[in-house]
């Protein structure tokens, strides 16, 4: 079967920095233990069971001050997404070892938000509830800054005359840049003096971009990636609304269904920025060799 490799796919240059920070402090015996990642270093099961076997342990919680609260003693790692200064505090205040994995494209954003606040703008910052990076970026100037996801999280803000005057858009790096656009000409046309900054990052918009231009003619796309990466669900979506082409998305191989691979001739294949670049590999090799006849 033809299988369209598109390039570029998986692994972005700061989910690999991450990888290589937690993977560094593993091998590192003068850094205190235990050492812990205070949230999932990046959105992949399969990540992070690698972390595991090297003796990181992965904390989770609904937040990143809650998260922190497991920790008692020794090393903490903040992930790839971005933390507040104020979880910094208090991990420093508690004498915890803290390294910093951040992004660099995330904190660009983070002394982006700080800078236009001390220039005295108000931010609406387009991201998505429930992620991790909204809720580091918003806690570098909180009181200055609101979360808006849709037209309707805009219609409902409450901004005093003197906000109004002056704001600015801000964007989560890992969203569609197509979605993205879409709720900044919604607030532009209610505040047409709004300064926009475009921050989605290079990796996750030329990964889209990709599957748009590569994809087309293509009977179906497989997309490999965790179910919580936004980037690798909103690849899913590219595909279907701008591409035309149905996709599906799968974790790794044993996700694949054979089924819906029947009748079909041409599968593109893409990953997420969070994806190992094995898992990929083992799909596209899969199907090149399938035969629906059999």
């Amino acid at each position: 079967m033809e299988v369209i490799k598109i390039s570029p796919r998986g692994y972005c240059y700061g989910v690999v920095d991450a990888l290589q920070i937690v993977r560094q402090a593993a091998k590192d015996p003068a850094l205190p233990r235990p050492i812990y990642i205070i949230g999932q270093i990046v959105h992949n099961r399969h990540a992070i069971e690698e972390l595991t076997h090297l003796g990181v342990i992965t904390l989770d919680g609904a937040d990143r001050a809650s998260i922190l609260e497991q920790a008692t003693t020794g090393t903490v790692i903040f992930t790839a997404h971005g933390v507040s200064p104020l979880v910094k505090q208090q991990a420093r205040e508690r004498g915890l070892h803290c390294i910093d994995a951040t992004c660099p494209d995330v904190t660009v954003t983070h002394d982006l938000v700080q800078r236009l606040v001390g220039q005295g703008y108000y931010i609406l910052y387009v991201g998505k509830k429930g992620h991790p990076e909204p809720e580091g970026v918003l806690g570098e100037v909180p009181g200055h800054i609101s979360l808006v996801e849709t037209e309707a999280d805009v219609d409902a803000l409450q901004l005093t005359p003197q906000q109004e005057q002056k704001i600015a858009i801000s964007t989560q790096t890992t969203l569609s840049q197509w979605d993205t656009r879409r709720v900044i000409d919604y607030i532009q046309r209610r505040y047409p003096l709004a300064h926009v900054h475009i921050d989605i990052c290079k990796a996750t918009q030329t990964r889209q971009e990709a599957v748009v231009e590569q994809a087309k003619g293509a009977d179906l796309t497989v997309v490999v990636g965790d179910p919580r990466s936004n980037n690798t669900n909103r690849l899913v979506q590219v595909s279907e609304e701008l591409a035309g082409v149905p996709a599906v998305r799968i974790e790794d191989l044993s996700q694949l269904k054979t089924e819906w691979l029947w009748g079909k001739h041409r599968i593109a294949v893409t990953a997420g920025a969070s994806t190992p670049s094995q898992l990929t590999r083992e799909v596209i090799r899969f199907i090149e060799q399938f035969q629906p006849e059999e």
